[in-house]
């Protein structure tokens, strides 16, 4: 498993996590509306979940931008290689054209 392929499978988990918490937040929402909790309570646990949301984006931000850095990198390490293919070819044909001189 290549490093973005687990960064793409923690961003799914991550993006799952908060699609629950939201799901807490709706939950919440219902509880206040049945009476069950006060407003006090909802807006505690409301403004808890929110933060965790809003940490979890954070981390779904960090791991996108991980991702892209990853992408160049990779890129940067596709083109080099292919630079040093070309160098070599170029150096082999050099060695031939020499070879062809002293032959003759």
């Amino acid at each position: 498993m290549s490093f973005l392929d687990r960064l793409e499978k923690n961003i799914a988990k991550v993006e799952k996590r908060i699609s629950k918490e939201e799901l807490r937040l709706e939950q919440l929402d219902a509880k206040y509306d049945a009476k069950k909790i006060t407003k006090a309570k909802l807006n505690i646990e409301k403004r808890k979940v929110c933060e965790r949301i809003k940490a979890m984006q954070s981390r779904i931000q960090t791991l996108k931008g991980l991702t892209v850095k990853e992408k160049q990198h990779q890129e940067e390490r596709a083109e080099d290689k292919k630079k040093k293919e070309e160098e070599k070819e170029k150096k082999k044909a050099e060695k031939i054209k020499e070879k062809e001189k002293k032959e003759e």
